[in-house]
């Protein structure tokens, strides 16, 4: 159990530490906040329009629309703009409870993979590597990969955080855990 414990700990915290560099440091993610100088006028243009922090579609129907109402906006759709918008009242600068919650889940994440890995009969250093990748690369797939599919986004930065992420983990794991 001790063994399976540090290898959490420590996979949980190469995790978090890839996360921050992709995020700060290294910018990996930079291509999905693009700038623009109207911003003043969109955000105030936002708060006057928006009721209240959440997820927005623009365009999209209430939910008590009808097949037909639904059919005729597939209709006027085609050519015209359209958005998703994140839009929060204020802005939060206390980071501090957002890097306790994604460090907590990159430990319950790796301590998930190594119950599956410890389920293998013959886990050596390429099986654990290559699953970790696997685990990675199917959430990236499932996830952020689906979601630029849908919404026409960019997810690059998140693949590269799935391969480098999750093989640092593989790594790691792929070492400690064949460790006599």
């Amino acid at each position: 159990m001790k063994k399976q414990l540090i290898a959490t700990l420590v996979g949980g915290v190469l995790l978090f530490f890839w996360q921050f560099l992709s995020w700060s440091l290294l910018n990996v993610h930079g291509a999905e906040f693009t700038y623009t100088p109207n911003e003043g006028k969109i955000l105030e243009a936002l708060a006057q329009n928006l009721p209240a922090s959440g997820q927005y579609m623009v365009p999209t129907l209430p939910p008590n629309a009808t097949p037909e109402q639904q059919e005729a906006m597939m209709k006027d759709m085609g050519s015209k703009p359209w958005a998703t918008i994140s839009y929060h009242t204020s802005f939060n600068t206390n980071m501090g409870m957002n890097m306790t919650r994604g460090l907590l889940v990159d430990f319950v994440c790796v301590f998930l993979l190594i119950w599956l890995l410890l389920k293998f009969q013959n886990l050596n250093f390429q099986t654990t590597l290559l699953s970790s990748l696997a685990v990675g690369i199917i959430g990236y797939l499932t996830i952020s990969y689906t979601n630029t599919i849908w919404f026409e986004t960019s997810s690059i930065g998140y693949l590269v955080d799935a391969v480098v992420g999750w093989g640092l983990v593989g790594a790691w794991l792929g070492w400690w855990l064949n460790k006599k």
